[in-house]
């Protein structure tokens, strides 16, 4: 079955639910919101491999803070 056009793949959906909670984490220790969404963005490899290792949002925002 074909995937519709502009559908988002249930991964991919949890993926960026778990950035966006991973962004609030990093604002909430500080950083602005611009801050947290640019650093996301610029280790979006890294935040996309700690997802799939299985960390919690608050585990890779605090490995993110160190």
């Amino acid at each position: 079955m074909a995937k519709k056009k502009g559908s988002i793949d249930p991964d991919e959906q949890a993926l960026i639910a778990w950035c966006i909670e991973v962004e609030g984490l990093l604002v909430a220790a500080g950083a602005s919101v611009r801050e947290a969404q640019q650093h996301i963005e610029e280790e979006a490899e890294w935040f996309t491999d700690q997802f799939y290792d299985g960390l919690t949002p608050e585990e890779a925002a605090k490995a993110a803070l160190n």
